[in-house]
């Protein structure tokens, strides 16, 4: 099976946008490692705002994929 449980099929310019919005979490995600390395920032909270960014960008991408919940097998 090559098919991921509750996902769609994705066409090809959901897979553009995803793949491009993963690409801008990862030039921001890069911003803070430069931010980490200056030591002018306050490590917990830029550790609070990369969680907050990862989670929104992992929204973002739920958004556009739609999975859906899945079958069990004790359902009935």
């Amino acid at each position: 099976m090559n098919e991921i449980s509750g996902y769609r099929q994705l066409s090809g310019p959901a897979v553009v946008e995803i793949n491009r919005l993963k690409a801008d979490e990862e030039r921001l995600l890069r911003k803070l490692d430069e931010l980490v390395k200056t030591g002018q920032v306050d490590l917990r909270w830029l550790a609070i705002a990369q969680t907050h960014f990862q989670e929104g960008f992992m929204a973002l991408v739920r958004s556009i994929a739609r999975p859906e919940r899945i079958k069990l097998d004790l359902d009935p």
